[in-house]
């Protein structure tokens, strides 16, 4: 069995981080059993989570991981894919990943009323993150720095909403009336799309960044269609101490 390290639970889903949630949900869409501890990032092999352990080793990166289990357990999601299909989920995946993600992170940690919802996740995490106990100031601060140098933090609130409405937008109109993300079948690109798309809806702070991705019927349908799916059973699982 798989052994997946994860960050908390929180806001009603299964992970509040994106990267964690979209390995969950592959694990559920192809059926690999798994079960789940707490991380902690000074074991981690990358110094992120997720990271998992699968015959005797540990190992990082959620899409790593992903194409491993692809070359071990061979790929029933994606085979079918033609060449065209695979480059506009590569394409989603990439943006979801490394754009969309720090407009995340920066409504969690840059605003103030999303700093706010989200300091008791925080609170819970310290330990694992930093090996002791360190101010909850010094950590935000830490993140701000990080979200700076990556180029997010430079930018005010309402341009950052801009930015993550394109995002959204694009997505929308990439998914149309179809299904998934391609076409009628799930395919391990609608486990990052899922997982991105809950990461914003679950924030209970009603930011113009969540409005807007909740207005965008198709996606709102999908998440409904996704979840029914692959999650309509789902219950916290026995979460172990790492």
């Amino acid at each position: 069995m798989i052994t997946l390290y994860q960050t908390p639970m929180a806001w009603g889903t299964p992970n509040l981080s994106p990267f964690c949630f979209k390995l969950e949900a592959y694990f559920r869409m192809v059926g690999l059993p798994y079960q789940v501890k707490m991380a902690e990032l000074l074991k981690a092999p990358k110094g992120k989570v997720p990271y998992i352990e699968i015959d005797g080793q540990l190992m990082g990166d959620s899409q790593f991981i992903i194409e491993y289990l692809k070359r071990k357990h061979g790929d029933t999601l994606d085979a079918q894919l033609t060449p065209e299909q695979m480059a506009v989920g590569h394409t989603i995946r990439r943006m979801l990943e490394e754009c969309t993600y720090w407009y995340i992170v920066y409504m969690r940690w840059v605003d103030d009323a999303g700093w706010r919802a989200y300091t008791p996740i925080v609170e819970t995490m310290v330990p694992t993150v930093t090996g002791g106990p360190v101010p909850l100031s010094a950590l935000r601060q830490k993140m701000l720095g990080i979200l700076h140098d990556q180029g997010t933090g430079r930018h005010n609130m309402e341009e950052v909403q801009a930015l993550a409405r394109q995002d959204i937008s694009a997505l929308a109109t990439l998914m149309g009336n179809k299904p998934y993300l391609l076409g009628d079948s799930p395919t391990s690109f609608d486990a990052v799309v899922y997982s991105f798309l809950v990461s914003i809806i679950a924030n209970p702070v009603d930011t113009e960044f969540k409005q807007h991705t909740l207005s965008q019927e198709n996606l709102v349908r999908y998440c409904a269609r996704f979840k029914s799916r692959f999650f309509a059973n789902w219950k916290p699982p026995e979460t172990q101490a790492a």
